[in-house]
């Protein structure tokens, strides 16, 4: 569920404002699917920002972030994680260990090697992106609920059903209280819940989350 997340500043110099102006045609191509020809606006923001800013510093970060998720939704992991991991050091370094933006990191770092089959590394990443959140936002907060709904995937994925479940529920519980219960994401959480039911034969409830999801979706 990792998505781009753009961090703007106040445009004072004209490459600032070039940097803010491309991050914009970034947003919209992704949000289009035409990744091929965002992912090159993102290589140009990349560049203004480290010809802009300090290289460590947080919008730098943002860079490689949105490039990276580019580069993973492409299928091009080899080159996503470098960039993550150096947001990763980035944000720490300037925002410290328990910010949020160093728990977005984690997550989306753990998309990577969740794609990859590295769950003993994605568990880890994902149960420290869940703590920061916590802390740093509170336990009812939406971002916690996908740090549960993606550590309840890994889960899933290796046939931990009994671990994933309560996790699912936790995180349909947040997104009805603070997103509302027709909410795309509450959609995500039955559809993934399905999955999971339907592989330990709770049909019943196969039924009840899939026309659930179905009635969200038909409202979008």
């Amino acid at each position: 569920m990792a998505v781009l997340v753009l961090f703007f500043v106040v445009s004072t110099y004209p490459q600032e404002a070039l940097w803010e102006e491309l991050n914009t045609r970034v947003e919209i191509l992704y949000q289009q699917g035409r990744y091929g020809e965002a992912t090159k606006v993102a290589e140009e923001a990349l560049t203004v920002a480290e010809k802009t800013v300090d290289p460590d510093h947080p919008v730098v970060a943002t860079s490689l972030n949105n490039l990276a998720l580019l580069y993973q939704s492409q299928g091009r992991y080899s080159e996503a994680e470098p960039l993550h991991k150096r947001a990763l050091t980035i944000r720490e370094k300037a925002l410290g260990k328990d910010h949020p933006q160093v728990a977005q990191s984690l997550n989306n770092l753990a998309g990577v090697y969740r794609a990859q089959g590295r769950y003993a590394e994605v568990e880890l990443l994902l149960k420290q992106s869940l703590a920061i959140n916590e802390k740093a936002l509170s336990k009812d907060h939406p971002e916690v609920a996908t740090n549960l709904n993606n550590l309840a995937l890994v889960y899933q994925t290796q046939g931990k059903c009994a671990e994933a479940e309560p996790l699912y529920k936790r995180a349909m519980e947040i997104y009805e209280k603070a997103l509302g219960p027709e909410h795309p994401h509450v959609a995500t959480v039955c559809e993934n819940m399905a999955k999971l039911y339907k592989k330990i034969g709770k049909e019943d409830e196969v039924k009840r989350l899939e026309e659930r999801a179905r009635g969200i979706r038909s409202n979008q």
